[in-house]
């Protein structure tokens, strides 16, 4: 139909897939919305490696388990509204025809993003465009997964441009925080982030600016952004196909760190490449995540990405952590990013670089006035301006309001010639070797690099347009293809992370009088943030999984002897 009489249709497929979303979940067997059990809270409560062994050896149903997680995500929903597409009762019946229940993740339920195809179920990503079309057969990526015995169970909320750190979209609505429901779970991965931290086991998620880390960080779990080619990414669908500017990469996300660490040793073990020509035949270097947490380490610390500081929440959650790691014999020290590759330079370069469609693409999937994120609106309306309003609007953001930061990024968002893009490209790998050039220089022989995954924790819903830009310390490890993780330390505190004077005036206290620093800044309240979490990010190099896995456990087990305490996961009830 055409525009704008398609605005109907986008109406009518809305109200369709939320009426078959409430009827599956309505028609679920009595047992599912009932409370948890004694049994519920031993399997949620079981390391993964008691599970996967007490279903191989028939000690523990893997029917049972399902139903257990089924259970999780009927509370979760209620509560967050995180589930797009519930994959029960099917999954019921593939534990008992198509899961290979001997397998190194038998038994494990599974959570996807809404992205992943699986068979028999719509790959919306959101759309109401793409609704309505089920998937024939299951991806590459769910098929290794009932291979190795894993049982998926529910697709997970996202943004419908991908391209936001909120979860909501037209065709589902709304997935909340499961800690403070007026703020976003994180993006565009929420759903796995709320549904995770209600209960769930293991979840996949897409990650090409912080997508699994910043959900884990404002969510409270964990996650780990593989690098290009260790993990599966063939049978999905996207908001932009064909964007390789920062490629997307699909990655493991857990409730614990010690499923993360199994899971995706698990997957590994499975040899994906045979699944998926995408994956690199990297075998699992068990040694390395061994060696990892065998010595005193050197980390390097970047506390500050000169674009937006941390706010004070997030800075103690840092100061802890080092404190910590400290404590525990390990050497921590600032770093001076490589000078010709900076923060804010990779910040600039990857924006273009991610948008030199013009943001053409994740906007033609839309039918007439089918609502977008206010985030990508906010990119999109910029990248529209044609060229001597744009040129108009930076000279007045560069010389009138002073803003050399917000200024630069104005000035060449827009869309991309051919020859343009191939000069950005050009650019990324120059920067990529500068900072592999410095990393291996004597000075700067870090083990790993800590920061944050975010500047603030969890912002309120439709923060985004003003907060889009705010995405510094998780999108520079995407241009550099590096392995990052993420690990929850404390929640905020209303008194101890309480801004001491008006958000302006510390930022200009702290020398970031810029745009991007104000749009998330403005919107921290450690008053209304108290109890959301907060979160550090652990960095390695290109394809260092193993290593960023074990750096995470030394984190983690330095914070618990220090005295700050494991961090307190949503008790199940």
């Amino acid at each position: 139909m055409l525009p704008p009489f398609d605005y109907f249709t986008y109406r009518s497929v809305r109200d369709y897939k939320r009426r078959q979303r409430a009827t599956r979940f309505a028609s679920l067997p009595a047992a599912y919305h009932a409370s948890f059990t004694a049994f519920d809270k031993s399997v949620l409560n079981k390391p993964i490696q008691d599970l996967v062994q007490e279903v191989h050896d028939s000690s523990l149903s893997a029917t049972d388990v399902l139903r257990t997680y089924g259970k999780v995500a009927v509370k979760a929903q209620e509560k967050t509204n995180c589930v797009t597409e519930l994959l029960l009762p099917e999954a019921e019946s593939w534990v008992q025809s198509e899961v290979n229940l001997q397998g190194p993740l038998a038994g494990v339920p599974v959570s996807l993003k809404d992205s992943i195809q699986v068979k028999g179920f719509d790959v919306s990503v959101g759309y109401t465009r793409m609704a309505k079309n089920p998937a024939l057969d299951d991806g590459p990526m769910v098929k290794l997964l009932k291979d190795a015995g894993a049982v998926p169970y529910a697709k997970t909320a996202l943004p419908v441009t991908l391209l936001s750190f909120e979860s909501a979209n037209a065709l589902w609505g709304r997935c909340l925080n499961p800690h403070v429901p007026a703020y976003s779970p994180g993006g565009s991965t929420g759903g796995e982030g709320a549904l995770l931290a209600l209960g769930g086991r293991i979840g996949i998620g897409s990650d090409v600016a912080g997508s699994v880390r910043v959900p884990a960080a404002w969510s409270g779990i964990y996650s780990l952004r593989c690098s290009t080619g260790r993990w599966p990414k063939a049978g999905v669908s996207t908001s932009m196909a064909g964007q390789e500017g920062v490629a997307s990469v699909f990655s493991p996300m857990a409730r614990t760190l010690n499923d993360l660490t199994y899971f995706t040793k698990a997957i590994v073990g499975m040899q994906p490449w045979k699944y998926d020509y995408t994956v690199h035949p990297i075998a699992w270097r068990e040694n390395e995540e061994a060696e990892a947490q065998g010595k005193k380490l050197r980390i390097g610390l970047m506390s500050n990405d000169g674009v937006v500081p941390p706010t004070p929440a997030i800075t103690r959650a840092l100061s802890s952590t080092v404190a910590a790691l400290t404590a525990a014999g390990h050497t921590v020290e600032e770093i001076a990013p490589p000078a010709s590759a900076d923060p804010f330079t990779g910040l600039h370069l990857a924006s273009q670089l991610l948008n030199s469609d013009g943001c053409t693409t994740f906007n033609s999937h839309r039918h007439s006035f089918e609502p977008s994120d206010p985030g990508a609106d906010q990119l999109s309306r910029i990248c529209n301006l044609s060229r001597p309003v744009r040129y108009l609007y930076y000279l007045y953001v560069r010389y009138i309001r002073r803003d050399f930061k917000w200024a630069a990024l104005i000035r060449t968002f827009s869309h991309k010639s051919s020859a343009e893009q191939w000069k950005l490209v050009a650019q990324r790998e120059s920067f990529r070797a500068n900072w592999h050039a410095w990393w291996d220089a004597e000075s700067q022989q870090y083990d790993f690099i800590l920061c944050p995954a975010n500047a603030t924790p969890a912002l309120p819903h439709k923060a985004m347009a003003d907060a889009v830009s705010s995405c510094g310390y998780t999108f520079l490890w995407n241009l550099l293809d590096y392995t990052a993780g993420v690990l929850p330390v404390s929640h905020v505190d209303a008194t101890k992370d309480a801004l001491v004077a008006p958000y302006k005036a510390v930022l200009k206290r702290l020398g970031a009088n810029n745009a991007i620093a104000k749009g998330a800044w403005k919107h921290y309240d450690a008053t209304k943030m108290a109890g959301l979490p907060t979160a550090v990010q652990v960095v390695g190099r290109r394809w260092q999984e193993e290593k960023v896995l074990g750096y995470m456990a030394v984190v983690e087990n330095a914070l618990e002897e220090y005295g700050e305490g494991k961090y307190s996961l949503i008790e199940i009830d």
